[in-house]
């Protein structure tokens, strides 16, 4: 896979194509960061860590994208994230409440984390998981592990797309 493209300015699908090839977005139950250009979508249940996990790759110097629910689409290759309207620059806190946040929108994904209770201790190469019908690389982990956001960056590394 290709590096993620450089960051530019906030754009909507709608403004990055001529109307009569507008994407289909599709609203899903996620979060997301961006490391450096490249987009972390943060899969799993109610409850298992997604904004927690998202909470700590900000603090390990990530940046926001969408807390809860992703509006994703797949352009020029690439499936790209950005926050709903209405939830943008917000991030659930369990135990605080919502936060505002500086985020960046929209960003190309390059992995998905697939939260787990029991992930496999030596996982098969190549994992992906589909979003908005792409394959797109995965790793499965349990979110509330102290080692979750390292890993998640040696993820990025192995694929190319470290910082």
């Amino acid at each position: 896979m290709a590096p993620c493209p450089a960051a530019s300015t906030p754009v909507s699908p709608d403004a990055m194509l001529p109307r009569r090839t507008a994407p289909q977005i599709v609203n899903v139950h996620a979060s997301c960061v961006a490391a450096g250009n490249c987009g972390i979508l943060i899969l799993g249940a109610s409850g298992q860590g997604k904004s927690d996990l998202a909470l700590r790759l900000i603090d390990r110097g990530a940046r926001l994208v969408a807390d809860d629910r992703c509006d994703i689409w797949h352009e020029r290759g690439r499936l790209w994230c950005r926050p709903p309207e209405s939830l943008a620059g917000k991030i659930e806190v369990r135990g605080i409440g919502i936060v505002e946040q500086p985020f960046v929108a929209p960003v190309p994904l390059a992995l998905a984390v697939r939260l787990s209770e029991r992930p496999e201790r030596m996982p098969p190469a190549n994992q992906a998981e589909t979003v908005a019908g792409h394959a797109l690389p995965a790793i499965l982990l349990s979110g509330f592990e102290a080692s979750a956001p390292i890993k998640v960056m040696l993820a990025l590394d192995r694929l190319g797309m470290g910082q």
